[in-house]
């Protein structure tokens, strides 16, 4: 028997408790909601609240570059705007993790870190294909009609394909901020980005420079890539960044991940014990 023989039942070992780390996080943030149903009512529930208030109140007063309904530029804009404000519940979730202690006792089993990190990736995700069914759900039931086919799955899968990056982001700041209190605060980062994108108001609406900024903010690639595979492409303005929406929606939630999975997991291991 050769030394690779011997040597690959350990590697099978990790990769088993790798996975089991993971789905044992995955398992407590699950049964966190289902214990606690008032705060994952308050997160669903506020993608509902959002697409009414915006949809309702302010769409008469909105314009579409070519004409079309308020209502189908909203809905995708309003997905990717609610992937968005998803990292400010991930964050909270791990900094409160951390402060109870829960983040040092689960550094002091012999787990990776790794799965630590991904299994509160892998249940904020859970979370995310909830939230859009049922913003979606609600957007049906105000009379948005998108395209079905693949082109709604690659839709709904870029929508996840954000979320996903934005969770590596949301991980590492909850390992960074204090308290509780200070995720919260991140809402002051999430609002201003959101808003200065293509979420409610295209960027040949606005001003020169604004309009210049928002067409690169990574949600407007999303937001208009979506649109185009629901069925309710808007005309896109002369920068290259709108005029490849589709390749740019991949690109950025890549380069993020890219970024910010591995500074989570490198403070993860740095946290003092």
């Amino acid at each position: 028997m050769s030394a690779l023989d011997l040597a690959a039942p350990d590697r099978r070992g990790r990769l088993y408790w790798l996975l089991a780390d993971c789905w044992n996080i995955v398992r407590r943030g699950l049964t966190h909601y289902r214990r606690q149903p008032v705060n994952i009512a308050w997160q669903l529930g506020f993608p509902i609240l959002s697409v009414l208030l915006y949809g309702y109140v302010f769409g008469s007063a909105m314009t579409v570059p070519g004409g079309g309904d308020y209502k189908d530029f909203l809905m995708p804009g309003m997905f990717a705007m609610t992937m968005a404000f998803g990292f400010i519940n991930t964050a909270t979730l791990v900094v409160y993790d951390s402060t109870k202690g829960v983040i040092d006792r689960f550094r002091s089993m012999p787990m990776a870190a790794s799965a630590v990190v991904a299994g509160r990736g892998l249940t904020d995700l859970l979370v995310a294909c909830a939230e859009l069914a049922i913003m979606m759900l609600t957007a049906l039931a105000m009379g948005w009609r998108p395209d079905g086919g693949w082109e709604f799955l690659a839709a709904f899968s870029l929508l996840l394909w954000l979320r996903f990056a934005l969770i590596w982001i949301g991980v590492w700041l909850g390992l960074l901020v204090p308290n509780p209190e200070a995720a919260g605060g991140l809402f002051a980062v999430a609002f201003p980005l959101t808003m200065i994108s293509s979420i409610f108001v295209a960027p040949q609406l606005m001003p020169d420079w604004l309009g210049w900024v928002a067409a690169w903010n990574p949600l407007s690639s999303t937001a208009a890539a979506t649109r185009d595979l629901f069925g309710t492409p808007v005309g896109g303005g002369e920068a290259w960044v709108e005029q490849h929406a589709l390749l740019m929606a991949g690109a950025w939630p890549l380069a993020l991940t890219a970024i910010f999975l591995p500074l989570a997991v490198r403070r993860f291991r740095r946290l003092s014990r």
